[in-house]
C-alpha cells in the first residue's frame, strides 16, 4: 500500500487523510435516524472503526445528536478496543444548536468530551446554523473552548456561503481560523459548486467535508445491480433513493467503465473524484456498517484518476442535474 498523503484541515496543524469515517451508522438505530439507518451491532461498529483505520484513515466523524451520544461512546469503545492511543487519531464531533443558545456549546462540548473520553475533540463543528444566537456569539464562544484547551479547532456545517464568511470573520478577530465547513456534496448533490460554498471555501481556506458523497448508497452502482437491496432499507431511506436509480444509471455506467480500468470498484472511483476533482479543498467522510465497507472506501485512496477521467465524470454528473 502506498503512504497517503495527508491534508491540512484548513489553516490548522491538524493533518487528516482524504477520506475519512462517518459514524452517523453508529447511531444505533435510535430515535429520527431509525428511519433512515438500520442498527449496527457494538462488536461490528468496533471492527468497522479498526478496519478504517489498519486500511489507513486516520479521521472519524460523529456528533452529538447522532443516537444521542450513543455514535460518540461507539467510537470511543471501537479506538479502545483496537488500541488506539489518544492522539493518533483525529476525531471530529458536532454540536446540535437547534433552539440552543451559544452558551450551551460549554455543557455541550464537555458531555461530548466525556463520551468521547479518553480521546480529545480535535475538530468542534457547529452542526447546522439554527442556534437562537447568532453566529458571532456562537463562534466566541467556540474561541474560548480553543484557547481554554477544551478543542483543537473550529469548524460549521451546513452553512451557507455568508453564514460560513461571518463565522470565518468572527474567529479571525480571536486570531483563530475557521478549519472546516461540513456539507452534502458528491456526484448527485454538486449545490456548493454553484452556490458559492466551494469558492468562497478556496479563498478563505476552509476545507469542505463531504459528507454522504456516496449519495446513501446510489453512487457504489449496488443499487442498480440488486434493487430488491432497497426492500430491507428503512423507509425513509428506501424513498428516497428508490427515484434516483432510473436518472443515474448513466452516470453509474459511467463510473463502472472507468472501475474496471483501475481494477477499482464504483464507490472507491467515486470518493477518488470527490477528494481530488477540486484539488485539497474537499476530503470524504463516508458511512461505513460494515469492514469491507470501510477498506473500500479507504482504497479509494490508493486511487489516481487521470485528468480526463474526472473532467468525463463530471460531464454525466452534470447531465442529471
Amino acid at each position: 500500500m502506498q503512504e497517503i498523503v495527508k491534508r491540512s484541515l484548513g489553516k490548522t496543524d491538524i493533518e487528516v487523510t482524504p477520506i475519512g469515517l462517518g459514524a452517523m451508522e453508529f447511531a444505533g438505530g435510535m430515535g429520527f435516524f431509525k428511519f433512515m439507518l438500520g442498527p449496527v451491532e457494538p462488536e461490528t461498529q468496533d471492527e468497522v472503526v479498526k478496519v478504517a483505520l489498519d486500511s489507513g484513515m486516520n479521521l472519524i466523524d460523529t456528533a452529538e445528536i447522532y443516537g444521542f451520544g450513543y455514535s460518540e461512546r461507539a467510537v470511543a469503545r471501537g479506538l479502545q478496543n483496537a488500541g488506539i492511543p489518544p492522539g493518533d487519531v483525529v476525531i471530529t464531533t458536532k454540536w446540535f444548536p437547534l433552539l440552543k443558545r451559544a452558551k450551551s456549546l460549554r455543557k455541550s462540548s464537555a458531555k461530548s468530551t466525556e463520551r468521547l473520553a479518553p480521546y480529545p475533540i480535535d475538530l468542534y463543528l457547529v452542526h447546522m446554523p439554527r442556534s437562537v444566537s447568532s453566529i458571532n456569539s456562537q463562534m466566541n464562544e467556540m474561541a474560548d473552548l480553543v484557547e481554554t484547551g477544551k478543542i483543537r479547532a473550529v469548524g460549521v456545517s451546513n452553512f451557507s456561503k455568508d453564514q460560513m464568511v461571518k463565522a470565518h470573520e468572527a474567529l479571525a478577530d480571536r486570531g483563530i481560523p475557521l478549519a472546516a465547513n461540513q456539507v452534502q456534496f458528491s456526484l448527485v448533490k454538486r449545490g456548493i459548486e454553484f452556490n458559492g460554498i466551494l469558492e468562497t471555501a478556496k479563498e478563505l481556506e476552509v476545507t469542505i467535508m463531504a459528507y454522504t458523497p456516496l449519495g446513501q448508497g446510489v453512487l457504489t452502482g449496488k443499487l442498480h445491480s440488486n434493487p430488491e437491496l432497497l426492500d430491507v432499507m428503512p423507509r425513509m431511506r428506501r424513498n428516497r433513493l428508490r427515484g434516483n436509480l432510473k436518472k443515474t444509471r448513466t452516470l453509474v455506467d459511467s463510473l463502472e467503465a472507468i472501475a474496471v480500468e483501475h481494477e477499482a470498484t464504483v464507490a472507491q472511483i467515486t470518493l477518488s473524484w470527490t477528494t481530488t476533482f477540486h484539488g485539497d479543498t474537499v476530503i470524504a467522510i463516508p458511512g461505513a456498517s460494515k469492514t469491507y465497507q470501510a477498506e473500500q472506501n479507504a482504497g479509494a485512496m490508493q486511487i489516481s484518476l487521470s485528468s480526463e477521467q474526472k473532467e468525463v465524470i463530471s460531464a454525466v454528473s452534470l447531465e442529471i442535474r
